[in-house]
């Protein structure tokens, strides 16, 4: 983290530490333990990461009217919440590192203030209030696959080991 820098900045890296968390909760597991729904509802750590791309593209690249790549699913019928439409692994992944990719761009091209309006919501916002809102919807997911990785094979904690 970027303990004396700018707004930007410190948003920015407050939202790829949440980031890197996510994919630090994928690794050592094999592709059953990945796509193991653990609740009731079928979360799944590989449908968290779906899920997290689909929201990287529509807040961070289509609010503010740039080109998101087709999906191949439905995230308003919550398709992007399961893995099991016959998904690899490292499809999935790549999508998110495809999403994570343009939401970058968008945030180092615009200005804080600039603001975009989510086709699926009524008025506009900010970058500012966009990446905000993206650290926060990330850190909840994090939080929800620190939990199901614990249930699959007791490993803990919100970020990678240092060293």
């Amino acid at each position: 983290m970027p303990y004396r820098g700018g707004e930007k900045a410190t948003l920015h890296a407050s939202l790829d530490r949440h980031r890197d968390a996510v994919l630090w909760k994928l690794e050592g597991l094999d592709d059953e333990q990945l796509r193991r729904p653990v609740t009731p509802s079928g979360t799944s750590l590989l449908g968290l990461v779906k899920h997290l791309g689909s929201v990287e593209y529509g807040w961070l690249v289509e609010t503010f009217g740039r080109e998101v790549e087709p999906l191949w699913f439905d995230p308003y019928e919550n398709e992007d919440m399961r893995a099991d439409q016959g998904e690899t692994t490292q499809q999935i992944v790549d999508f998110y590192g495809r999403a994570r990719a343009a939401a970058d761009r968008t945030i180092t091209e615009l200005s804080l203030d600039d603001t975009g309006s989510p086709a699926w919501r009524e008025g506009s916002m900010s970058l500012r209030w966009v990446i905000v809102h993206l650290i926060e919807e990330t850190a909840r997911h994090a939080g929800h696959m620190d939990v199901v990785r614990e249930l699959i094979d007791g490993t803990t904690g919100d970020h990678r080991p240092a060293g």
